[in-house]
């Protein structure tokens, strides 16, 4: 095996870490759940997938169980900060800077938690299992690759990219919708439906706002080839990449009429982080313009 590549013709958009998301809210915090439409399990069902945890969602009382403890973690955390802060030494406790954002789907991120949501037969039963943190082997990492053609599930073990192995991929065209997610530790998860309407719920391992994976699939963009490009864009391209000492530049039209430049500055993307390109938004002659909503 070798590090992944895209197929000739075919460009590569966005290579980034991503695995199934996990529960924030208290009944269902650490937890995710594998559902038909019916709202059963189905990790049972699923072909090939070895045995993971059963989770159960917090009852009522638990929910106020627990939240009576974290009240007083909380409390233990604030009295220890507040006297840190006295001797002059300020720290940071508790949640993360971040936090979960608005939910957009209190049945489905509050009440409950799947992140598989398909009927018999339909594209997201077909995912393969190792995105799923309960089950992935220790020290094995998954990537989301999205081209102009496809959107595929990348293996590899011990951080050795050149033991790359294709787990799933589909077409693009199979893809009907995706809608970015905050209410997550991460801040950034994707919610992908697939034509039959399937769907499934993925995140990045860390926080990442900017998850490329979201960036390039949940907002429409036309792939601009080189010769399509003004003067003043192919002079800002050029400038651009130089900066950067890339090795390989995307140009797309963005939805919101903006141009993204992208720049790869390594051929060999970072085991943990994934390619991170470098970006920036022009307009129709290569002149700098802010970004804007779906731009990023």
């Amino acid at each position: 095996m070798a590090i992944w590549q895209p197929l000739p013709g075919e460009t590569s958009l966005a290579r980034t870490p991503g695995c199934f998301a996990t529960g924030t809210a208290t009944a269902v915090a650490g937890m995710r759940w594998f559902r038909d439409t019916d709202r059963n399990d189905i990790q049972g069902e699923l072909p090939g997938w070895p045995d993971g945890p059963v989770f159960t969602i917090l009852s009522t009382s638990q929910r106020r169980a627990h939240a009576a403890g974290t009240f007083g973690m909380r409390a233990v955390a604030l009295a220890v900060l507040a006297a840190v802060e006295v001797v002059g030494a300020a720290g940071s406790f508790g949640s993360s800077p971040n936090g979960p954002g608005r939910t957009h789907d209190h049945e489905n991120e509050v009440a409950d938690f799947p992140v598989m949501w398909a009927a018999p037969g339909t594209l997201a039963r077909t995912l393969p299992w190792q995105l799923d943190p309960s089950r992935c082997p220790e020290r094995y990492r998954t990537h989301i690759v999205v081209t102009d053609r496809r959107v595929l599930v990348i293996g590899f073990p011990d951080n050795d990219l050149t033991q790359d192995e294709v787990l799933w991929e589909t077409s693009r065209e199979n893809i009907a919708d995706v809608g970015r997610r905050t209410y997550s530790r991460v801040g950034a998860e994707a919610v992908i439906t697939f034509v039959d309407g399937s769907w499934c719920r993925l995140a990045p391992p860390e926080t990442n706002r900017h998850w490329e994976v979201v960036r390039h699939l949940a907002y429409s963009s036309k792939l601009i080839k080189p010769e399509a490009l003004t003067p003043g864009q192919k002079q800002a391209v050029e400038v651009f990449a130089s900066e950067q000492a890339s090795y390989g530049t995307v140009v797309t039209l963005r939805a919101s009429g903006n141009f993204t430049v992208e720049v790869q500055s390594d051929p060999v993307p970072d085991a943990r982080e994934g390619a991170d390109p470098l970006v920036r938004a022009m307009g129709p002659n290569g002149e700098s313009v802010k970004f804007k909503p779906g731009d990023l």
